[in-house]
């Protein structure tokens, strides 16, 4: 059982910047950020496997960048102009495997989630 703890969400205003973080209990192979919105689906927002490859879904390439500590077993997402389209409770998953897909049946597990708000 791996267990994951999100924290550095918060309130900002339209092109401010947050970086998440997700505490995990034991380090895993693959781990990615998924985020909610009321109304919408949960949607796969960025992922990193063992080796540090990215993949970041279309909306936010060039504005959030995923990475880890492997020393620490933290992942971290750094966002960057932000946009309210952004906002969400954002979610960590994670899962022993080589690769790391952005959807969300894939993922063993997952934590409890850090809200972000972001207004215009």
């Amino acid at each position: 059982q791996v267990h994951l703890v999100e924290s550095g969400g918060g309130s900002v205003q339209a092109g401010g910047s947050l970086r998440l973080s997700c505490a995990a209990s034991e380090i895993t192979y693959c781990m990615a950020w998924f985020r909610h919105a009321p109304g919408k689906q949960r949607e796969g927002v960025s992922s990193l496997d063992r080796n540090g490859r990215p993949i970041y879904t279309g909306s936010v390439k060039g504005r959030f960048t995923i990475s880890r500590d492997n020393a620490n077993d933290t992942l971290y997402l750094r966002m960057n102009s932000l946009k309210p389209d952004d906002a969400g409770t954002y979610y960590c998953a994670a899962r022993s495997s080589v690769t790391c897909p952005l959807f969300e049946s894939f993922y063993t597990y997952w934590g409890q989630g850090t809200q972000v708000t972001v207004s215009s």
